[in-house]
């Protein structure tokens, strides 16, 4: 695709286009996972334009991390991070096969506990009550991707537990199955190193970077159905969510006299 053919196609810089050119390419597979990229006097020859032009849309899509350099190797393709919107309340399954992912699940646990004093807490249960307490990993592209270790009241895990929790989300069977209306979540995010189990569950090395979400789910009424703790791969996953301006002080600027 010479530079003629980059003008015609948009007003936009070159740089510009030809990172969307490359990022295309990475996206659809033209440039794999982990394969080399062109080199910089390559995509010169290949798209008719000076060097620092391809390093400008080279250096674009490594600060997006679809690209990274190995010194003295040259740059390589990423591999692709699956990502859901955290600002959407969705199961796991729900998000990722509306975006054309092989989902499948792993049960690894599924057993009646007694709550503690934080769980108790925050499923609104006396402490010691009885709840159900589920381990699933999940397969992204046959992949594991996430543990997932959920807390649910007893009367509703009698129902989970005759559920298909190999291949449902557990949002949509208390939506569809047990007639719940989900309304809204609370949920906090860190990161944290993984230990054992997180290790044995993801395949990842002990101490590696893991993102944990913590997440209370209630029902259109507002009482708790749902706590779990998320832990996903730092290398094959991310939340992503929008943030807005506050409203108010957009406001605030355009009242008269509110400038100081």
């Amino acid at each position: 695709m010479p530079a003629s053919s980059l003008v015609a196609l948009s007003p936009q810089p070159l740089y510009v286009q030809i990172k969307e050119t490359l990022r295309t390419r990475i996206l659809d597979g033209t440039y794999a996972p982990h394969s080399q990229m062109p080199s910089e006097h390559e995509l010169c020859a290949m798209f008719d334009v000076s060097r620092i032009t391809v390093r400008q849309a080279l250096g674009d899509l490594q600060k997006e991390g679809l690209l990274f350099k190995l010194h003295g190797k040259g740059t390589f393709v990423s591999k692709p991070k699956a990502f859901q919107n955290v600002t959407s309340l969705q199961g796991f399954a729900e998000a990722m096969s509306s975006m054309g992912y092989e989902i499948a699940n792993q049960l690894r646990h599924f057993r009646m506990v007694k709550a503690n004093r934080h769980i108790a807490s925050k499923l609104d249960v006396p402490e010691g009550a009885s709840v159900a307490e589920i381990h699933r990993v999940r397969l992204l592209n046959r992949e594991p991707v996430s543990l997932e270790i959920t807390w649910v009241p007893e009367v509703l895990g009698k129902r989970l537990a005759n559920a298909d929790l190999a291949t449902r989300d557990i949002f949509l069977i208390l939506e569809n199955d047990c007639g719940v209306p989900l309304g809204h979540a609370d949920v906090s995010i860190d990161a944290i190193l993984a230990d054992d189990d997180i290790v044995d569950a993801l395949r990842v090395e002990e101490g590696s970077p893991v993102l944990r979400i913590e997440r209370t789910t209630h029902d259109a009424h507002g009482a708790p159905v749902d706590y779990e703790y998320l832990y996903f791969r730092g290398d094959a996953f991310q939340y992503r969510l929008r943030v807005d301006r506050a409203k108010s002080r957009a406001r605030a600027r355009t009242q008269p006299g509110s400038a100081r």
